[in-house]
């Protein structure tokens, strides 16, 4: 796309001016009605009334009396991390018009355009602007639309940019009208950690906030909405307004409801160290019966369970053969030492995929398949659950599905209606855990699927909408904070693996919640502390990333007593964090029971 053509004014106020001087020599009938009408139609265009009518993300727009173009006063925009400085009003228009827009620019990348236009899309730029420069842009509306949304904005990582002067000429259209507030709002289906909410359509609204406690908790596009993340046993006040491109309806009249005092997965007691078996293989670890597997170990998990095929959803278990395992012990005396470590009070989980097993259940077949393979193994090994470990390509979202709280993707939602099913078959035992990568979780708050305008890589914060679907259900997440590139965090600063600072902000984000791709309107809930472990590599073998003891110490300093934090400083402190997790058991055993030793001496309380 060439952005770097500046295109010269069409002048409708030229035009509005011939007609004019032909009225004078009695020639009106001549001049076009809809050129007569011509008009700026921005509203406080030139910033005198401060930000009155616009729209800036995340509070980076500011008003400012210099540099400025035209008047007293002159936007001032500063991009910020996963931000662009976005200043956006809607406007009025007509169907089926010819529209020029224009503003003045100064400072670095900036973005002029308009969206919504029903036809094409517009959008003009300056890379550089060390003086005032004008960007200009036509467009025509379609057929149907009567307003647009005329924007100005910068680019991430990059500098301020200064704009005035925004106009939008030609003919106006009949302003939208503010929805008014909803009403019959209601609460249902409470649990311990959320609330379903419902309520009356409101007329003209094309979406509507929710608030709780008075603060903004969810933007839906429908009449109902779920809230999660609430305290058990706790009371809670709600409203609901209605919204449309003229702006935001007054509050509903609030309604309380109460959480229930206990979910359908009670929170796990005390701190757990998890760890993986090679179970079904064997590597430069060498082989560990399941009965020599250390006490230390509270969760194990065996890898893996892998598929037929990537789609056909068919999960197989197999323990690793004579041939490439030759201490592998019968299957009667594995299955033996898997109860033998439940009586013990040990969970064992079949953990699904690996970075060989890619699962991708794109159809609902492959979903049912899934559900019936799964169960099988669970129930033929007498297992306490399950473990998601989908690595590679096994999820990735469609173009187009934007929003991780309704996912459209069947790879996506197949997967969730399979572990919901699973939940329900077995009850509130089950044993639910996950293991993303940091690409799928916490780089989501940067960039989520392929973005707004495409091109981006369509792995990206996949795994959030499956984590959000089964937050209450949800037993731990120990996300792989390892085979990791550098990732930025609530600081809007990059870290990289391998230390305490890495682990810190990375488990940080799960546990005070973050805006998805930068949006204030989709944020990714917190999870409670009991839920989250951080996942490390057990030796310098097991992966890249892997942390000497002394910052692993450090790392459960910070996030559990706000203590030898380093340069980043956490949102809190969580004494619950639940533990750690580690690829894996083998390599631990490996390096001598290091990382082990080190987790059972750590002074947790």
């Amino acid at each position: 796309m060439d952005r770097t053509r500046h295109p010269a004014l069409r002048s409708s106020l030229c035009a509005a001016l011939t007609a004019a001087a032909l009225g004078a020599a009695g020639l009106v009938a001549a001049a076009p009605s809809a050129q007569a009408a011509d008009a700026d139609l921005m509203r406080n265009g030139g910033f005198e009334s401060g930000l009155d009518g616009w729209s800036c993300t995340a509070g980076s727009g500011a008003v400012v009396t210099s540099p400025v173009h035209g008047g007293t006063h002159a936007l001032k925009a500063t991009p910020a991390g996963s931000d662009n400085a976005q200043c956006a009003q809607s406007v009025a228009v007509q169907p089926n018009s010819t529209y020029t827009l224009s503003s003045w620019a100064q400072g670095s990348y900036a973005y002029l355009g308009a969206s919504g236009t029903g036809t094409t899309d517009v959008s003009t730029w300056t890379q550089s602007a060390p003086s005032w420069q004008q960007l200009t842009t036509t467009f025509k509306t379609g057929a149907s639309t009567t307003s647009v949304t005329v924007y100005t904005h910068g680019w991430y990582g990059t500098g301020a940019y200064e704009a005035d002067d925004v106009s939008l000429i030609g003919p106006g259209g009949t302003p939208v009208q503010l929805p008014a507030a909803p009403a019959g709002l209601t609460a249902s289906g409470a649990t311990s950690s959320g609330m379903s909410l419902s309520w009356s359509p409101s007329a003209g609204a094309t979406g509507y906030n929710v608030y709780r406690d008075g603060a903004k908790a969810a933007s839906v596009s429908g009449t109902s909405a779920t809230v999660t993340g609430l305290a058990a046993s706790t009371s809670y006040s709600f409203q609901v307004t209605a919204t449309n491109s003229a702006g935001e309806s007054p509050r509903s009249a609030a309604v309380s409801a109460s959480t229930t005092s206990g979910g359908t997965t009670p929170p796990p007691s005390g701190h757990a160290l998890v760890g993986y078996l090679h179970a079904s293989f064997a590597n430069g670890a060498g082989y560990t019966r399941m009965a020599d597997v250390p006490d230390d170990w509270n969760i194990i998990d065996l890898a893996f369970g892998e598929p037929t095929s990537p789609t056909s959803g068919d999960i197989r278990f197999t323990p690793c053969p004579v041939s490439e395992c030759p201490t592998v012990e019968p299957l009667a005396d594995f299955k033996a030492a898997i109860k033998a470590k439940q009586a013990a009070g040990k969970k064992v989980l079949i953990s699904i995929g690996g970075q060989n097993g890619q699962v991708q259940l794109t159809t609902t077949a492959a979903r049912d398949t899934f559900v019936s393979s799964v169960s099988k193994i669970i129930d033929d090994y007498g297992l306490d659950g399950l473990d998601i470990d989908f690595e590679g390509h096994s999820l990735s979202l469609n173009t187009g599905d934007t929003d991780f709280r309704s996912p459209t993707t069947p790879v996506v939602v197949n997967l969730i209606d399979a572990l919901k099913t699973l939940k329900a078959k077995y009850g509130s035992k089950f044993v639910l855990t996950m293991a993303p990568e940091t690409f799928f979780v916490q780089m989501g708050y940067q960039y989520y699927g392929s973005g707004p305008w495409g091109g981006q890589d369509p792995r990206c914060g996949a795994y959030l909408p499956v984590i959000y679907a089964l937050r209450d259900s949800l037993t731990l997440l120990h996300v792989q904070d390892y085979n990791s590139g550098s990732i930025m965090g609530l600081d809007n600063q990059y870290h990289s693996m391998g230390g305490a600072d890495f682990h810190i902000a990375m488990t940080d984000m799960l546990l005070t919640g973050f805006p998805v791709a930068g949006d204030t309107t989709k944020v990714f809930p917190a999870l409670r502390p009991d839920q989250v472990a951080i996942g490390l590599p057990a030796s310098t073998q097991a992966g890249n990333g892997w942390t000497s003891p002394a910052e692993v110490t450090k790392t459960l300093d910070c996030l559990t007593k706000k203590a030898n934090c380093g340069t980043y400083q956490t949102h809190g402190s969580w004494p619950g964090l639940r533990g750690l997790m580690t690829w894996s058991i083998n390599w631990d055993r490996f390096n001598g029971g290091e990382f082990s030793k080190n987790f059972d001496a750590y002074p947790w309380s």
